[in-house]
C-alpha cells in the first residue's frame, strides 16, 4: 500500500492505559481473545442477515461461516467472516475510540476486580476486540461494508496509534490478522484452536472452521441449545451458552428453559444473571432477548420482555413467524404478544418460587431490585404480581423484608403501611422522621432507590393497606394534649419564613430533634419534591411544612426571646436549614448558614 494514502490516527482518550490493563491483568486468560473475535464475527453475520430483511441485496452467502486459519510460517492467525463489514469511518469509530465504552470506569473496575472476575469485564465493556493484543504484537483488520465496493485496512501495534489505508476484498466481510507474539505460538496449533472454539463458541449456530492440512474442518457443533431436551443438557452447557450470550464469566442466578407446543410453538431459554453489569448503559431500558425464527437470528430488539425485566437474557425461537419478518410485523403480530405474556409469567413465577429462600433471593434483589420496582410504576397489568416480590430495609428489622412480611407484623388496629424514601438507607435509619413512629412501636419501610419516590403512589394499597410516606403522615400519630403552647413563636417563625414554607406548626412526633420537615398530604412527599427539583421539573415547587418540637429546650428558649426580632429571624433561617440538612439536603445559602452557626457557637461559649 502506498504511503500517500496511509492515514495515521491516534487512539481515543486513555486507550494506551486500557490496552496495558487488558494485556497484563488478563494474562492468565489469554484464550478469551479467540472467544471475543469469534463472537464479534458471528454478530456481524447476524447483523447482515437482519439488514437483508429490508434490503435483500445485503444477504450473506448461503455458505456464510467463520474461518480460522493459522499460518505457522508467517506466525499469523486469520479470523475471517462474511458479516456486515465496516466502512472507513466505522473502523475509526469502532476500533480507534473506545473511551465511549466507559474507559475510565473499565480501568477502575478492572484494577479493583478479583482475578477470577476480570475476564468478564472484557465483553461487558465492549472492548473485546482489544483482547487480541494479549497474544499479538500487531493486528490488521481488512473490511468491506456490505453494499459497498470499497475496502480498508486498519492496523496497529497497540502502542497509541493506528493507520487506515485503502485495501481490496472480493466480498463483504472482515478479515482480522493477528501477528502473534513469540510466547503465543500455541494458537498456531489447529488442535489448540479447536479446543478453545469448543469451549467458548460451540453453541454459535454459524459454522466455524479451523484450517488444518489445507482443509477447513468444522470446529463447532453449531447446535441450537434451546431446541435440545433438558435431559440432554448439562449445567455446564447452560452456563457456557449464558456466557456466550453476555460475553461474561459469571454463572446465571436462574435458568428457565421450556418448549411451548399447541396453537403456538416456540422454544425459550432465559437467564437471570448472577451479577449486575459493570457498565450498565444509562437510558437503555429495552429488553434484548434474542428472537430467532427456525434457528435463524432475527433481532434482539423485538421487546420480548418489558423494560422492568431488561436484566433477563436469552433466546426465543419460534416456528410461527416468517423468516423475512419485518420490523413492522414484529410490532403488531399477536404471536409476539402471546410469547411475551408467557415469558413474563414464567419469570415472575421463578422469582416467586426463589423468593422463599431469603438468602438466595437477596443475591438477585441486590443486583436487580431497583429495575424490578419500575414494573410497579409503569405496568398496571402486572403491578399486583410484582409487589410481593419487592424487598426493603426496615426501621425495626435486620436484613430484607417484604410487604407481606410487614403486614404480618402489623398490630391489628393498624391500617397503613408506612415508608420513608430518601437517598441512603443507612441515613434513613437515623432520620428524625422516624422518631414518633419508633416511639409508638410502628415499623417503617426504608427506601433508598430513586424509583421509590414514584411507585408507591401507583400501587397505592397492598392487601387493603394504604401505603403512606411518613413525611405526610404526621396526623396519623397522636400529637399529645400536654404539648406546651408555642403559638406566638410559630406565628413569628411563619412570618420570617413566609417565602420558604407553607406552614410552621407544632408536632408531638419528635422525641429528640427540635425540628423536622413535613409535606402536605395532598401533594408529593419530600423525596419526590427533591427529585423533581434536581431534575429541573418542579414547575411550581411545593413549599415544605416546618414542624417544631415544643418540648425541646431550643424551642423553649426561643419562645422566651420573642421580643428579640433579629434573633428570631436568624433562628428561623437556621431552623429551616437544620431541617433541610437532616433530610440530606443542602442549606439554601451554605455561607449564610455557616455564618449563623458560627455566631451561635461563639455566643454559647461566651464569645
Amino acid at each position: 500500500m502506498s504511503d500517500t494514502v496511509l492515514e495515521q490516527h491516534a487512539f481515543g482518550a486513555e486507550v494506551g492505559r486500557l490496552l496495558d490493563l487488558v494485556v497484563h491483568s488478563l494474562y492468565s486468560e489469554r484464550e478469551i481473545f479467540l472467544r471475543e473475535l469469534v463472537a464479534n464475527a458471528a454478530d456481524a453475520v447476524d447483523r447482515r442477515r437482519f439488514e437483508s430483511l429490508t434490503d435483500p441485496a445485503l444477504a450473506p452467502p448461503p455458505e456464510a461461516k467463520i474461518r480460522i486459519v493459522p499460518d505457522k510460517q508467517a506466525r499469523s492467525l486469520l479470523i475471517s467472516d462474511d458479516g456486515i463489514g465496516m466502512s472507513r469511518q466505522e473502523m475509526i469509530d469502532n476500533l480507534g475510540t473506545i473511551a465511549r465504552s466507559g474507559t475510565r470506569a473499565f480501568a477502575q473496575d478492572l484494577a479493583s476486580a478479583k482475578p477470577e472476575d476480570r475476564p468478564s469485564l472484557i465483553g461487558q465493556f465492549g472492548v473485546g476486540f482489544y483482547s487480541a493484543f494479549m497474544v499479538a504484537d500487531r493486528v490488521e483488520v481488512t473490511s468491506r461494508k456490505a453494499g459497498s465496493e470499497e475496502a480498508f485496512t486498519w492496523a496497529s501495534d497497540g502502542a497509541g496509534q493506528f493507520t487506515i489505508a485503502p485495501a481490496t476484498r472480493e466480498t463483504a466481510g472482515t478479515d482480522i490478522v493477528l501477528h502473534l507474539k513469540t510466547d503465543a505460538e500455541e494458537y498456531l496449533e489447529p488442535m489448540r484452536l479447536e479446543t478453545v472454539v469448543r469451549k467458548w463458541a460451540d453453541h454459535i449456530t454459524l459454522p466455524i472452521t479451523v484450517a488444518r492440512d489445507g482443509k477447513d474442518l468444522p470446529a463447532n457443533e453449531g447446535t441450537a441449545l434451546w431446541r435440545k431436551a433438558k435431559s440432554e443438557i448439562t449445567e455446564q452447557n447452560y452456563t457456557e451458552f449464558y456466557r456466550h450470550l453476555g460475553h461474561i464469566f459469571d454463572s446465571p442466578w436462574a435458568t428457565l428453559h421450556w418448549k411451548a407446543e399447541g396453537a403456538l410453538e416456540y422454544f425459550c431459554l432465559l437467564y437471570i444473571p448472577g451479577m449486575k453489569p459493570f457498565d450498565p448503559v444509562e437510558g437503555d431500558r429495552d429488553s434484548h432477548v434474542r428472537l430467532h425464527v427456525r434457528r435463524m437470528f432475527i433481532t434482539d430488539k423485538a421487546e420480548l420482555l418489558p423494560p422492568w425485566l431488561r436484566f433477563v437474557a436469552g433466546v426465543v425461537d419460534t416456528e410461527d413467524l416468517p423468516l423475512n419478518v419485518s420490523r413492522e410485523i414484529l410490532q403488531t403480530t399477536p404471536v409476539i404478544g402471546r410469547i411475551r405474556k408467557a415469558m413474563i409469567g414464567r419469570v415472575l413465577g421463578e422469582l416467586k418460587a426463589r423468593g422463599k429462600d431469603a438468602e438466595d433471593y437477596a443475591k438477585f434483589w441486590e443486583n436487580f431490585g431497583p429495575i424490578l420496582k419500575e414494573g410497579v410504576w409503569d405496568d398496571s397489568e402486572h403491578r399486583t404480581e410484582i409487589a410481593p416480590l419487592l424487598r426493603f430495609r426496615s426501621s425495626t428489622q435486620e436484613g430484607w423484608t417484604s410487604l407481606p412480611d410487614y403486614i404480618a407484623r402489623m398490630p391489628p388496629e393498624q391500617d397503613t403501611i408506612y415508608y420513608l424514601a430518601g437517598d441512603n438507607a443507612e441515613a434513613l435509619k437515623t432520620s428524625p422522621q422516624l422518631e414518633g413512629f419508633r416511639a409508638k412501636g410502628l415499623e417503617v419501610l426504608l427506601m433508598a432507590d430513586p424509583i421509590d419516590a414514584f411507585w408507591p403512589e401507583r400501587l397505592d394499597t397492598f392487601e387493603g393497606k394504604k401505603l403512606r410516606s411518613v413525611t405526610q403522615a404526621a396526623g396519623d400519630l397522636p400529637q399529645g394534649e400536654d404539648l406546651p403552647d408555642i403559638s406566638p413563636l410559630l406565628a413569628a417563625l411563619k412570618t420570617a419564613l413566609e417565602d420558604d414554607v407553607s406552614d410552621v406548626r407544632a408536632t408531638g412526633r419528635l422525641t429528640d430533634s427540635a425540628v423536622v420537615l413535613a409535606a402536605d398530604d395532598k401533594g408529593p412527599d419530600l423525596q419526590m419534591q427533591r427529585l423533581l427539583r434536581r431534575a429541573g421539573r418542579a414547575m411550581m415547587p411545593a413549599k415544605p411544612i416546618l414542624e417544631l418540637n415544643p418540648r425541646h429546650r431550643l424551642v423553649e428558649a426561643l419562645s422566651a426571646k420573642l421580643e428579640d426580632t433579629a434573633l428570631i429571624a436568624e433562628a428561623a433561617a437556621t431552623l429551616l436549614d437544620l431541617a433541610r440538612v437532616q433530610e440530606g439536603e443542602l442549606p439554601r445559602d451554605a455561607s449564610a448558614f455557616a455564618r449563623r452557626v458560627t455566631t451561635l457557637l461563639a455566643g454559647s461559649m461566651g464569645g
